[in-house]
């Protein structure tokens, strides 16, 4: 089995991947000003126009977000006969490392929203499009254009905004030719027929789509769970991303189901943040992240751009920088109190998984100790580690220990990925916490026997098992604390 691999470095793989978008390419324009008054000839504001900006809008703002996080793109769209087309084709030329292959169509209008925003806050949005199908002539260019950039891709996005370019002719060959081409394709859907995306890799409707199309609630984790088993069984569709808003992501496969909570942010402009999760969550996919993994990236990306105004993209280094606060958010909230581990605790044993526990002073954290830690993790689903206090380890070991204090120690043991918990405790041996606790393993090191380890008939006989785990030999913290000592009486002169 092989590592998974550090998010960091997927972000880092980013720059190595092309990424081919297939889809509703728009045109984004945002007139913002401020709204002082009310108008004479009807009750509405007077909006005072300070300036505009015109920017690429759907599939086009996937492609944005795919340049901005590193990777390179090819855009395969329609546009119409008309000025907004060539606007759309004049930014897209300003963009770097982006192949186009825009089909211009003379019975189409190029797709325009208009955003008016008074001080902050979208006053109206004015639409300007047609979203009937494409014509057939159209749909051949379209599909020929999509095969022949397929060869030089690593992934695909199909961006479906329901404007009529992903027909169902259309859908259906991209969806065939990229899986003939052995091509993951990630959708994000408009229409609630999901059907239509059988054969994708990965599916992201956002709950109002997984409502729409499961004819089933998706307001908690367990609903929407039960909703996109039954659609996944009944539209032939491998896996579902629901995105939920402030309640986070849900990634849903036959096998598993992991519930993302939302990153907390001022929220400013939800424009485009869908966009900028499925760019993330394709990049992430096509440089060997897990879906899990890759969910957790586009999560991270949604709640970057929704703390921006108009459609914006997200960077490598905001993605960067918002994994490593989260990282280290997580290692703050795996520190914590016996009674908020018991609720914890609760909530693991209700979706099925095993328990681990092993305890100790972990001072000066050495090879014997990680050891210790991979050996008790690879028995449990959950490993909780019980820390001996400060206080607690003058009582054991004498005065002049701990040699790191009980934060440092507690910090980096929460650091380390196959830690999912750290609980201190004052007293001199961990069986309160065992009692507490109640874990399905109990781990020491092979330096005991069943019959010393400290809750070992506790945990046995309410039907629990005691592992005693191999010693990694020439590993203790105090002999390095006395070869240190060494050291400096060898050094004073």
């Amino acid at each position: 089995m092989t590592e998974a691999m550090p998010l960091s470095v997927i972000i880092e793989n980013f720059k190595s991947l092309s990424v081919l978008c297939l889809g509703d390419v728009m045109l984004d324009r945002f007139t913002y000003g401020t709204a002082g008054r009310i108008s004479p000839e009807a009750p509405i504001p007077v909006l005072s126009i300070s300036h505009q900006q015109s920017m690429l809008g759907g599939a086009g703002n996937v492609v944005r977000n795919i340049l901005s996080l590193g990777g390179s793109a090819t855009l395969v769209a329609v546009i119409g006969d008309d000025p907004e087309g060539r606007e759309v084709r004049h930014l897209l030329e300003k963009e770097d490392k982006l192949t186009d292959a825009l089909i211009s169509s003379g019975r189409r209008p190029t797709t325009v929203k208009t955003r008016y925003i008074a001080d902050g806050q979208q006053l109206l949005r004015a639409d300007a499009e047609a979203s009937h199908a494409l014509g057939q002539e159209t749909a051949q260019k379209i599909i020929a254009a999509f095969k022949a950039a397929l060869d030089q891709c690593d992934i695909v996005i199909l961006s479906d905004y329901a404007k009529g370019v992903l027909s169902a002719e259309v859908l259906s060959a991209a969806i065939k030719l990229a899986g003939s081409a052995g091509k993951p394709v990630i959708a994000d859907p408009k229409s609630t027929d999901f059907k239509r995306y059988a054969g994708v890799t990965l599916l992201t409707p956002n709950r109002k789509e997984m409502t729409a199309a499961a004819g089933l609630p998706c307001d908690s984790d367990t609903q929407t769970e039960k909703a996109a088993r039954f659609v996944m069984q009944r539209d032939s569709i491998d896996m579902l991303l629901v995105t939920r808003s402030e309640a986070g992501m849900s990634l849903v496969s036959e096998s598993s189901a992991h519930h993302i909570p939302a990153q907390a942010q001022e929220v400013f402009d939800v424009s485009g943040a869908g966009d900028s999760v499925i760019a993330t969550l394709a990049l992430s996919i096509g440089a060997g992240a897990s879906p899990a993994d890759a969910a957790t990236l586009a999560n991270l990306a949604g709640g970057i751009v929704v703390a921006k105004t108009g459609t914006a993209a997200v960077s490598t280094d905001e993605l960067s920088a918002a994994l490593h606060n989260e990282e280290v958010r997580q290692t703050d909230e795996k520190v914590t109190s016996l009674s908020q581990a018991l609720e914890i605790v609760n909530n693991w044993r209700a979706r099925g998984l095993k328990v681990g526990f092993t305890n100790g002073c972990f001072d000066l954290i050495h090879p014997g100790h990680i050891s210790l830690i991979k050996q008790s993790k690879a028995e449990c689903d959950r490993l909780i580690i019980g820390l001996n206090t400060d206080d607690s380890i003058k009582r054991l070991k004498g005065p002049d220990r701990p040699a790191t204090n009980e934060t440092s120690r507690a910090i980096v043991l929460a650091s380390l990925e196959d830690v999912n918990l750290v609980v201190p405790f004052a007293e001199d041996t961990p069986l309160k916490l065992i009692e507490a606790i109640k874990p399905d393993i109990l781990v020491k090191g092979a330096d005991y026997t069943v019959e010393t380890v400290v809750g070992a008939d506790l945990v046995m006989d309410y039907g629990g098992r005691v592992h005693l785990a191999e010693l990694k030999e020439g590993f203790s913290t105090t002999r390095t604390i006395q070869k240190l000592l060494d050291i400096d009486k060898k050094k004073a002169p």
